[in-house]
């Protein structure tokens, strides 16, 4: 039986502190491993996500990617591209903007550095524009995050799916709703069952907006083992995008915090912009190392 070692890091993203942001795993060189084999290493982490960088298809981009979280792949997910953008530029030299193949299509990531020119985080563009799915039921969505219909802010839009790569419930609640959130796991449950259109999944943004501060978010997605994320890019994104919709301004900055709830507070920059008849959006934040290692498989 051949046994071979991979390396790997963990970083913890849309942070500058360590132990904050949404925590990742990067495997690297990982093109030898399995399908399989990538859900069980993902398993194994137990975190929102964990991504492997596999040589690209294309020579002029930098690396491929391969994201899954503890159940299944994703196609599309935000800490886990900055995160393996600043990795990859601590390994090898990279000039420009890294260029990541993911199954949503091209993520390019521009880097940022410190005074010392080491890469400590990276603004990501979100691989696909803003598309905009069918509306869920406000007491359905209520019951799911264990809040009345009351809880729940409609007057801008009713609960809907959107997608800029990855698809979520986007729903607005009360300020003081927020942190009252405690997902049903058989609410989450009976929705999927009601709803072939879902494909079995279902992840529900949650966000409130007082005054002129930053956003502030939630997201919950029991179903797919991620009780509650820290720090969502791939939910934010489409988030951005659908609040700069309902403005009708050509381009709108946005900055969120999530995570406080969790004890891993986290902060997101997120711009929308419109182009080419459509909506689209980039993400940043920071990140900082955590440990390094090796995978026996």
């Amino acid at each position: 039986m051949t046994v071979r070692r991979y390396a790997f890091e963990t970083l913890d993203v849309f942070t500058r502190q360590r132990f904050g942001g949404n925590p990742l795993a990067v495997v690297h060189a990982a093109d030898a491993l399995s399908d399989a084999a990538m859900k069980t290493v993902a398993s194994e982490f137990n975190l929102s996500e964990t991504i492997f960088l596999r040589a690209p298809q294309d020579p002029d981009n930098t690396a491929s990617v391969r994201i899954f979280n503890r159940t299944h792949e994703l196609p599309f997910a935000g800490h886990p591209a900055i995160g393996a953008a600043v990795a990859l530029a601590r390994r090898v030299t990279v000039r420009g903007p890294v260029r990541l193949e993911a199954p949503a299509g091209l993520i390019v990531a521009r880097l940022e550095h410190d005074d010392d020119a080491s890469p400590i985080g990276a603004t990501i563009i979100a691989p696909q524009p803003l598309s905009l799915g069918p509306e869920l039921p406000v007491a359905e969505v209520a019951h799911c995050l264990g809040l009345s219909e009351k809880d729940l802010v409609t007057a801008s839009h009713r609960p809907r799916v959107a997608s800029m790569g990855s698809v979520y419930v986007l729903a607005e609640l009360r300020p003081e709703a927020l942190a009252r959130c405690a997902p049903d796991l058989s609410a989450f449950r009976a929705v999927v069952a009601s709803r072939p259109d879902l494909a079995g999944r279902l992840s529900i943004h949650v966000y409130a907006r007082s005054g002129a501060g930053p956003v502030r978010a939630r997201m919950f997605a029991p179903l797919a083992g991620t009780w509650e994320d820290p720090a969502t890019g791939s939910a934010n994104g489409p988030l951005a995008g659908l609040l700069l919709q309902l403005s009708g301004a050509d381009s709108e900055t946005f900055q969120i915090e999530q995570g406080a709830d969790m004890g891993r507070p986290s902060h997101l920059t997120v711009r929308a912009w419109r182009a080419d008849q459509a909506i689209h959006a980039e993400i940043a934040g920071g990140c900082v190392s955590v440990m390094q290692g090796e995978i026996t498989i």
